[in-house]
């Protein structure tokens, strides 16, 4: 069907973005608005002696200042959004966070206070007038020295917050036995930060019967659950709107203290009340990303034929436990060890440590990049030790068509895969054969020339309650609403391509709704690459619905019983039987006065996308200097629902793994003290670092849902960075360089040319 599942469409929002038409929540700005300022400690870690906000009340334009003592039993702490059990059935330690400093300020960058006034400027002012006291205490902000460092929070001494662990230890020693050899890599995924487009940003609007709130957010339902868990209110006294959205990444997804305080200020002053995030304040207050310490080790028999693997990882979480931190290296993604390999004995063990460092959570991928480079880096490090070419170690050990469907030994079934055809592929695409000669031709230039493979797979899908309902008006329009949300990916076009192909309506005559929590009960939003799958089969159902809605109708307009009647997709229209006379939807739904449906889905399967990427670089050896040449991605993602959009995720998701590989990175000095708050010291990728991706995309459906599709949001950043990685490490093995922790920057890069 043209413009139906599988067309490459062309996004039809984009032409309100690029027309200068889109509408965020900067953009809204209700009448005798309020504006909100964050006072932020500059200290890293000590007690609170004072906080003196007597002079800031007294400032120009100032309505109302705030400290922790005036929130007091108003606003709870933000607490982790899913209880987690360790080793030994042990419930992971907490340490909610206080949307006020109380005692203790643990992190660069935690609010203090609080000042609302007429103007940005006003309230900014104001909070030069705090003054704020504090003992210092000793911080720590290195991951593997948290346990020597003093305590954070009292309740968890030596800074340790969890034990987790997959896998069987008892096996696991016992294939290590057997090996022929044994390979270790120490593998660093430093801490990053998301960098949104778009800064968060709030809007409070107190009037009328519920407190209407226009937030940038992955998820209008669930930012209403949280505010409503902090003020311990009733979800149906909240509506919370969310308009365009600039990027979110999975941060946008976390409730941040910000929220709940505008909300509480609006309510208690009866108006308006506004907050936008600085980029620097968004370096330091947005929740960061990464920040996983991994010494894994591979047994491998003579052949190359992986026996087992024993990983310890440690998870620096920041100095609080909002939202998923916890989870994202335990159960989002340490269960991933062995990838797509066939390995039988794994055992991994993840500990959590709190610094003085911002919060970490869930970003692109949300742990599954960090565990697959670890994974990928392994196995190229075993192909040198063991003298195999890193194609070859991995055809060796990958998991084979004939043994689908497959369970891990993390736990992870797979239900469609054929890793074989699809890493053929990309050896071919890349022209694997023909690296020599280009690494000839630079090597004669006076660079050194590296490929590297990465085969990655990850789990999708699950997560809450997905709703949806379609509206066909009488007029033959349909509206569409979905409790997913956009932040770039397209939801306007592909979900009125599934609309449009499930009932055989035009792609022109549906319109998505989506950012309301008023208009569904519930919703998940949008995260783990879970809106294809989810919102697809919402949609599904609820064109089924209205399909049968519409066959009710048509019997009173074709004079016909229902037994008699027909869908015919193709034609989107009821049929009677045996005969030439039909009804368009659109006939039926004008008959009617209009046509509703609703769908829901509320299990929690999940999908395996997987594929090969294919990375080389060249180093400039005077300068040190990384420059990518060729990037090769084969994909399968199932079905896909537009070629088009699910091409362009890739391109942004392997964009961002290149940026974690070859730049980025969120430092502190020794004394807590964070080093990275502009772009004047964060290295962020540029369209001059890439070259043009080749993308080709494999369609293996899966049978766990009716479209067959795997999810893609995440992928590219899943893969990108082991592939990148491989590549830079290739090339520098010919300078005798074999172990150097990213971003390879110019200048690490250099001095590990120079031995410096």
């Amino acid at each position: 069907m043209k413009f139906g599942i599988g067309q490459p469409v062309r996004r039809r929002e984009d032409v309100r973005f690029l027309t200068g038409a889109g509408r965020y929540v900067d953009d809204i700005q209700p009448e005798t608005v309020l504006f909100m300022h964050v006072l932020r400690s500059d200290v890293p870690h000590g007690h609170l002696r004072e906080v003196d906000i007597s002079d800031a009340r007294q400032a120009p334009g100032v309505v109302r200042v705030w400290m922790s003592d005036d929130i007091a039993g108003r606003i709870h702490p933000i607490d982790a959004d899913m209880p987690l059990m360790g080793v030994g059935g042990r419930p992971f330690g907490a340490a909610p966070q206080p949307h006020l400093a109380r005692g203790k300020v643990r992190y660069v960058g935690e609010p203090i206070a609080v000042v609302l006034a007429n103007s940005v400027k006003e309230a900014m002012d104001a909070a030069e007038l705090i003054r704020v006291e504090v003992d210092d205490v000793c911080a720590n902000v290195d991951t593997l020295n948290a346990s020597n460092a003093p305590d954070l929070h009292e309740h968890l001494p030596g800074n340790r917050l969890f034990r987790w662990e997959v896998g069987d230890e008892a096996a696991t020693a016992a294939a290590f036995e057997r090996a022929e050899t044994v390979v270790e890599v120490a593998i660093t995924n430093q801490r990053l930060v998301v960098n949104a487009l778009e800064p968060r940003g709030i809007v409070v609007d107190p009037g009328g019967e519920a407190t209407r709130i226009w937030v940038s957010n992955q998820g209008v339902h669930a930012a209403r659950n949280d505010i409503t868990r902090d003020l311990a209110r009733n979800a149906d006294t909240l509506q919370v709107l969310s308009p365009d959205v600039g990027g979110g990444f999975g941060m946008k997804l976390i409730n941040h203290p910000e929220y709940s305080l505008a909300v509480a200020l609006a309510e208690e002053t009866g108006q308006p009340v506004k907050w936008t995030a600085g980029r620097s304040e968004s370096f330091l207050a947005d929740v960061q990303a990464r920040d996983l310490h991994t010494r894994a080790e591979g047994a491998f028999d003579a052949k190359g034929r992986l026996l087992g693997l024993r990983w310890h990882s440690t998870s620096n979480v920041g100095a609080y436990t909002p939202g998923y931190g916890a989870a994202v290296h335990t159960m989002f993604s340490g269960h991933l060890i062995g990838g797509v390999y066939d390995v039988s004995a794994v055992h991994h063990v993840v500990e959590g440590v709190v610094t003085n460092s911002t919060p970490v959570d869930a970003y692109r991928g949300a742990g599954k990049p960090e565990v697959l480079h670890v994974m990928e880096r392994l196995m190229s490090a075993a192909a040198r030790r063991i003298g195999l070419d890193q194609v070859e170690i991995r055809r060796r050990n990958l998991i084979r068509p004939y043994q689908i469907p497959y369970t891990t030994a993390g736990g992870i079934e797979f239900d469609a895969l054929d890793a074989p055809a699809v890493l053929d592929k990309a050896i071919a695409a890349a022209d694997w054969a023909g690296f020599p000669a280009r690494a000839q031709a630079a090597r004669s230039a006076g660079r050194l020339a590296g490929i590297g493979l990465a085969y990655y797979y990850e789990r999708t899908g699950g997560g809450p309650v997905e709703r949806g309902r379609i509206e066909m008006q009488a007029d033959g329009t349909i509206l569409a609403h979905v409790g997913t949300q956009s932040s770039g990916q397209g939801h306007e076009t592909a979900w009125a391509q599934v609309i449009a192909d499930q009932l055989g309506v035009p792609f022109d005559s549906v319109r998505i709704e989506a950012g309301d929590s008023a208009a569904l009960p519930d919703g998940g939003g949008t995260g783990g690459s879970r809106s294809a799958v989810q919102a697809s089969r919402v949609f599904l159902r609820a064109s089924e619905a209205l399909v049968d809605a519409a066959l009710d109708a048509a019997t009173e307009l074709l004079e016909v019983a229902r037994p008699d009647l027909a869908f015919d997709r193709e034609a989107g229209a009821i049929r009677i039987a045996g005969t030439d006379r039909a009804a368009s939807l659109q006939e039926v739904a004008a008959h009617a006065g209009g046509l509703t449906a609703t769908g829901a889905v509320d299990d929690k399967i999940t999908t395996t996308p997987n594929g090969a990427h294919i990375a080389e670089v060249e180093v400039d050896t005077d300068t040190g200097e990384v420059r990518l040449t060729r990037y090769t991605v084969v994909d399968d993602f199932g079905r896909v629902i537009n070629p088009m959009i699910v091409t362009g995720q890739v391109h942004g998701g392997v964009t961002q793994g290149i940026g974690q590989v070859l730049g980025e990175a969120m430092v502190w000095n020794e004394d807590g003290q964070p080093l990275a708050a502009s772009y004047m010291d964060y290295r962020m990728p540029r369209a001059a670092d890439l070259p043009f991706f080749d993308v080709e995309l494999v369609e293996l459906p899966t049978p766990s849902n009716p479209l067959g599709l795997k999810g893609c949001g995440e992928a590219g950043s899943v893969a990108a960075v082991g592939a990148t990685a491989n590549a830079v490490m290739d090339a520098l093995a010919l300078a005798d360089v074999h172990d150097l922790a990213p971003p390879y920057t110019p200048v690490r890069v250099w001095e590990a040319l120079n031995h410096r």
